[in-house]
């Protein structure tokens, strides 16, 4: 795929992961409009890359879909859109009774799972009129193995990494340009993990390979030790649980 004079979207694109691809698109040469919910991020993210566009927009409330949606229209449309933004809830006890299992689940399926579908849903003719078109969706390591200590969290990303799968057969079977990758991060050192000791991947590297997968149409991209870990599962799947979750984790559960 060609990753140059492209128009792209990306959700989640004020801080992390959603920043450096903006910026690393940009520096091809890209036309890139970013989204978010918090916008001093969106106006430091401005600040700091002159012609990024940034929109505030909440992935989880359809209002905020549908009007972010009008507003790429008016601004020409996109040709890809990246579906980049997620969130993650506290580590929680399943075992332990709690009103905060279904409150992350919910909050985490409605950003993680919904969201996406819910973007999906309004640019897909969009994308389809479009030369060379494609969606990018984030998912995750632990849409391979799930984290005991992140259980909900897995599950959206698993969600996600099903949808995918299905969307890209059904274009493929109605004939459509329009492409679909799935990104799949292992651990990436941003705000919603500066607490955690793990190995981390940086941003920079994570999008450097996000890119080099589009240009080679790899519809799959695994990244860093996510390609260990899917590697292992098809060989000793027990091993590849362990190392997801390691015993120490366990004690992070409320």
């Amino acid at each position: 795929m060609n990753v140059q004079g492209k128009t792209i979207l990306i959700t989640g694109g004020a801080s992390g992961i959603g920043l450096e691809a903006a910026r690393q698109f940009i520096a091809l040469g890209n036309k890139v409009i970013i989204t978010g919910r918090n916008k001093t991020k969106l106006d430091a993210a401005m600040q700091e890359l002159p012609g990024v566009i940034a929109l505030q927009s909440d992935a989880s409330k359809a209002e905020d879909v549908q009007a972010l949606f009008e507003q790429v229209n008016a601004l020409g449309g996109i040709d890809i859109l990246y579906n980049n933004a997620g969130v993650g809830v506290p580590p929680l006890n399943l075992g332990k009774a709690s009103d905060s299992h279904v409150a992350g689940a919910v909050y985490e399926m409605e950003v993680n799972y919904f969201g996406v579908i819910r973007l999906n849903n309004l640019f897909i003719e969009m994308l389809k009129q479009r030369p060379e078109a494609a969606i990018i969706n984030t998912t995750s390591i632990l849409s391979i193995i799930p984290s005991v200590i992140e259980a909900t969290y897995s599950a959206s990303k698993t969600a996600l990494s099903f949808y995918t799968t299905s969307l890209r057969s059904h274009l493929k079977s109605i004939n459509s340009t329009v492409k679909v990758f799935e990104l799949l991060p292992p651990l990436v050192d941003t705000d919603m993990v500066a607490d955690r000791q793990d190995k981390k991947i940086s941003p920079k590297s994570l999008v450097t390979i996000l890119i080099d997968g589009l240009k080679k149409d790899k519809f799959i991209i695994r990244a860093g030790d996510t390609k260990v870990i899917y590697a292992l599962n098809r060989l000793v799947p027990a091993a590849a649980y362990n190392l997801i979750n390691q015993k120490k984790e366990y004690a992070k559960l409320k």
